[in-house]
């Protein structure tokens, strides 16, 4: 089947009306739907559209980059992808036209987005979950995130996030550890290079996953366009989980618009006189949220099993691959960094603990699990499996 791709001149206009208008554009993007982006296109160049349209467009609607915008977008490897093509993800996009006719405000989908990464987007949102949380984490936190984002990936997964410092970083390194595919949404343009210090993390992002911004190259970092993107990361996925918060914070935003929005939020708790856990007890005691202990938790939560991932589009294989369930339940019960008695893998796999010990060996032989002093644990590198199972070097 021939991939459905936007009209050239689709692309341009949608190019240029992301520009003009400072996202979520509520008032150009009903222009957009009702005239079509080309007209609107014209309209908006020429002036030619109502007051409300005006306001969003004034300041901007004669600076008409759209051309260098695509082409300096092909120089750096991303593209921009627009609702008229074969990947655009419409589905989990859905509830912002509901609430926006709602008449909820700063709810409009965007008008398209920039896109880094070889990808498909509407493949790495499907099942996909946001890890948010704090950047000045803690090392709970931090450890947390990590270890919800190897698990996710481990069970493709796509695990979305900011890029920011703290648990974001954690959420993305996790991903990536376990060979899965991560996405980072920005609030500034791709070529920012936003935070610094992950300028090495983004480009790893983008060889496995996704990098992505409704904000055109040259568009520098603020933080009302941090509030703007996370309604992004809330909207792409199916569900938020945030791992540490203040009261006040980024990722309660972004929990609160997953919630608008009827998406799945989750909090973790933490010690109770952290400040950075005040924000997930706060949603906790208040029903804005449910509260995760553990991988299994999420995985219910958002309610997406294994078995529910068997008709996926295909993705390169991994070390993990042509196990069968007692063994991915098994496997998917063991930590990277604490061992753990065939005791409470039964208890964390829901597998009987004699076929627990008869799997565990056998994990180890596929170099899936090593026998450490303190217990089971799983390798920090997995060699491939055997030829029954597929070959693929794991991360």
């Amino acid at each position: 089947m021939t991939e459905r791709r936007a009209d050239p001149e689709i692309r341009l206009a949608r190019s240029y009306l992301l520009r003009v208008a400072e996202p979520p554009a509520m008032a150009l993007t009903a222009f957009i739907r009702v005239y079509g982006p080309v007209r609107a296109a014209r309209l908006v160049r020429e002036g030619e559209c109502p007051d409300a349209v005006l306001a969003e467009t004034s300041a901007r609607r004669t600076l008409d980059r759209a051309k260098s915008d695509l082409a300096e977008a092909e120089r750096n490897g991303a593209r921009l992808v627009v609702p008229e093509d074969g990947e655009w993800p419409a589905w989990p996009l859905l509830p912002f036209d509901q609430v926006t006719q709602r008449g909820l405000r700063g709810f409009a989908p965007p008008i398209a987005l920039w896109v880094r990464g070889d990808g498909r987007l509407d493949e790495a949102v499907m099942s996909a979950v946001a890890v948010v949380g704090a950047r000045a984490a803690t090392g709970y936190g931090e450890h947390t995130a990590t270890e919800i984002a190897y698990g996710l990936a481990q069970r493709q997964m796509p695990v979305f996030s900011g890029a920011a410092y703290g648990i974001d970083g954690a959420a993305h390194r996790g991903a990536l550890a376990a060979g899965g595919v991560t996405a980072a949404v920005l609030g500034c343009g791709l070529d920012a290079g936003y935070p610094a210090g992950h300028a090495g993390l983004l480009k790893k992002i983008a060889e496995t996953g996704l990098v992505i911004s409704e904000y055109p190259f040259g568009t520098p970092p603020a933080r009302h366009r941090f509030l703007v993107r996370n309604r992004l990361i809330a909207g792409l996925t199916e569900g938020t989980v945030v791992v540490e918060a203040g009261v006040r914070s980024g990722a309660r935003n972004t929990a609160t618009t997953a919630g608008v929005l009827g998406k799945v939020v989750m909090a973790v708790p933490g010690p109770i006189g952290s400040s950075m856990s005040a924000g997930c007890h706060q949603m906790i005691r208040e029903s804005a949220a449910t509260l995760v202990g553990s991988l299994a938790d999420v995985i219910e939560t958002v309610g997406k099993l294994d078995s529910s991932l068997a008709g996926r589009t295909p993705r390169p294989r991994r070390s993990t691959d042509g196990l069968g369930e007692e063994a991915m339940r098994v496997h998917g019960a063991l930590e990277l960094r604490e061992g753990r008695s065939a005791e409470q893998i039964t208890t964390g796999s829901g597998v009987p603990i004699h076929r627990v010990r008869a799997v565990l060996p056998e994990l180890e032989l596929d170099g899936l699990a090593t026998r450490a002093e303190d217990g089971w644990r799983l390798t920090s590198r997995s060699r491939p499996v055997t030829p029954a199972g597929g070959g693929h070097q794991g991360q």
